[in-house]
């Protein structure tokens, strides 16, 4: 068990992967046994290999991203999402990603409710939400190449972005724009604005978004009104993750 949580460590360190040799040296072991866990954890779903190369998978993300919603975190978040929504008068949230959804860990609902049920808990398809692609802006080109491919991308409006190579370049423009708006594309009349919650390392661990009705703010008023009030809160949540 120690040995494999080792070698899970030392590759997750390494973004750009690394090879058995490499694996086997830093982790003390022999090649043969380096290479009995680094296949199990790649039959697991932990890892994937790409020729020579063991990288990890989204699958860690996930469990990481599980984990923080469990976590006291939120707690702390609420009254700074509060003073989001009371400033701009709308709806404010965080979400983290667990599997293909995204699933709220706290929310301040505004004045505007929404067709769906959106308490803490609730989950949402990733690929049609703001915060769904802010978080999966964090997967670099093939991994979000393999997380699309194994979804299922259903219209769920007539403005809903469904085809993979479209999706794939709107979420390269959120990793770009360091924020992602979705326009009625997961329900008419509705539109959001999502912003990254940072781990200490830079990476993306949560997101938090304003939802608006259409006819209340324009897209170009949503960057202008609430990505500045997002932005300040997103940093204000980042100071209350561990170091680690």
């Amino acid at each position: 068990m120690s040995k494999g949580l080792r070698v899970l460590e030392i590759v997750a360190k390494a973004p750009d992967g690394l090879r058995l040799t490499e694996v086997a040296e830093a982790s003390n072991l022999t090649r043969a046994g380096a290479r009995r866990l680094l296949l199990t954890f790649v039959a697991e779903g932990w890892m994937h290999q790409e020729g020579r190369l063991f990288l990890m998978s989204p699958k860690l993300l996930t469990v990481a991203r599980s984990w923080l919603g469990s976590t006291p975190l939120w707690r702390h978040a609420v009254p700074i999402l509060r003073t989001v929504s009371r400033s701009v008068g709308e709806s404010c949230s965080a979400a983290v990603l667990q599997g293909e959804d995204v699933v709220y860990v706290a929310r301040v609902a505004g004045s505007a409710i929404l067709a769906e049920s959106l308490d803490v808990g609730a989950r949402l398809p990733a690929y049609c939400t703001s915060m769904g692609r802010v978080l999966l802006s964090e997967l670099d080109e093939a991994e979000l190449a393999r997380f699309l491919g194994q979804m299922t991308l259903r219209a769920r409006t007539p403005k809903t972005i469904t085809a993979p190579g479209t999706l794939a370049e709107r979420i390269a423009q959120a990793r770009r724009d360091g924020h992602a708006i979705v326009d009625e594309e997961l329900e008419l009349g509705l539109r959001s604005i999502a912003v990254p919650v940072r781990s200490r390392a830079g990476r993306i661990v949560a997101s938090i978004n304003v939802s608006t009705r259409t006819a209340r703010c324009t897209v170009g008023e949503m960057r202008s009104l609430f990505l500045p009030h997002l932005l300040d809160a997103a940093r204000e949540i980042e100071e209350y993750l561990p170091l680690h």
